[in-house]
């Protein structure tokens, strides 16, 4: 059985000398530079084996200034971010989920890959890097996965814009 996520944090935290999380209920919160400590103890820890990756995404928050640009009832962070999170589970001890998010720079998203530890997070890196622009350092094949090479943009970002997105529908007489 999955502990309380304080208590799976403080797990962590011990056996991991240096790596500090934070909860933000439902998920707990990883440092970009701890996260494969932390996927490969979750994954190895006996009484814990989350030896399945079942979903790998990404999350766009705007920043505060087009937040209220756009007249958003709700601000955002400043600088805006990009949050990359993971559900994973146990085949072996049949429980889960247990949620993982890592806070990026919207700027710049760079996180290092999880395909070391789950081979299946190949092409889910790859759809969250072609949808949203978030690179995965060491993963195998970083390309786009549902868009051209030559597209320009990451589609689910909040601020994309189509192209001719203005342009008339059919032909105008």
């Amino acid at each position: 059985m999955i502990p309380a996520l304080e208590e799976l944090k403080t797990q962590i935290e011990q056996a991991l000398e240096g790596v500090a999380l934070t909860v933000e209920a439902p998920a707990i919160i990883v440092q970009p530079k701890d996260l494969l400590k932390v996927l490969r103890f979750l994954k190895d820890a006996e009484k814990l084996q989350l030896d399945y990756l079942a979903n790998l995404t990404a999350i766009d928050y705007l920043p505060a200034a087009l937040l209220a640009a756009a007249g958003a009832a709700q601000a955002g962070p400043p600088e805006g971010r990009i949050d990359v999170v993971y559900h994973l589970y146990s085949m072996a001890q049949k429980h889960g989920p247990v949620v993982l998010k890592v806070k990026l720079p919207r700027a710049n998203p760079v996180l290092d890959s999880a395909v070391p530890v789950w081979r299946g997070a190949e092409y889910q890196e790859r759809e969250a890097y072609d949808l949203y622009g978030v690179k995965f350092s060491g993963h195998p094949d970083l390309r786009r996965i549902l868009m051209w090479e030559g597209f320009d943009g990451h589609p689910m970002r909040k601020d994309y814009v189509p192209e001719n997105q203005n342009a008339p529908l059919g032909n105008a007489a």
